[in-house]
């Protein structure tokens, strides 16, 4: 009988991507080192260029787990029957996960590329494709809602997700600021006012 190949992994990578998300979420891209991210995921080089890859591969792998996990919201708000129940609940759900006590204020996929240097030009490309992902999704609800009738005709989607998503990314910013949960959630229900209803 064959030997197992390899050491087992002695960590759970869910929860070495996890605490390498606060890591990000905090530091941006560009201000976490290797030492940084080694340090909070208590593991060390090898182990984490045999479980992750690179930095950048870290980053990615944190992102994806950061949608699935903490904006899993996205998808409920998009099932709502009506578009502009979907963008109510994606604000307010927005305000509550950029506003939520015991992690950091903002959003993981704004910060992760606010500040990246030139070097990091595929991250920042990466965040931006991730950015044009989601709007494309809200475009493809409200092209249905347009059909149904639920938002008027002369309305263009990709502009409305480009408002919803400029709105959302101004409301992490302005959570990374200091902005209370109130305050932001005024602010969400201001810019519904500019959302059309049929």
């Amino acid at each position: 009988m064959a030997a197992p190949r390899g050491r087992p992994r002695e960590f759970d990578t869910d929860a070495a991507l996890d605490r390498a998300i606060e890591v990000f979420w905090r530091q941006g891209y560009g201000g976490t080192s290797l030492s940084d991210l080694t340090e909070a995921m208590g593991i060390n080089r090898p182990s984490l260029y045999a479980a992750f890859g690179s930095k950048e591969e870290t980053f990615r792998l944190a992102v994806e787990r950061y949608a699935r996990v903490d904006m899993a919201y996205v998808g409920a708000a998009l099932a709502e029957p009506t578009a502009y129940g979907a963008v109510r609940r994606y604000l307010h759900d927005n305000v509550a996960a950029v506003t939520a006590p015991g992690r950091p204020a903002g959003c993981l996929s704004v910060q992760g590329g606010l500040s990246a240097a030139p070097e990091d030009d595929r991250v920042v490309r990466y965040l931006a494709a991730r950015r044009a992902d989601g709007e494309a999704r809200f475009a493809e609800r409200f092209a249905r809602a347009i059909r149904a009738g639920d938002l008027p005709a002369g309305e263009d989607p990709g502009d409305l997700a480009k408002y919803v998503s400029t709105v959302s990314a101004g409301i992490a910013v302005q959570a990374a600021g200091g902005a209370t949960r109130e305050e932001l959630l005024r602010v969400a229900e201001r810019a519904l006012k500019g959302f059309p209803r049929p």
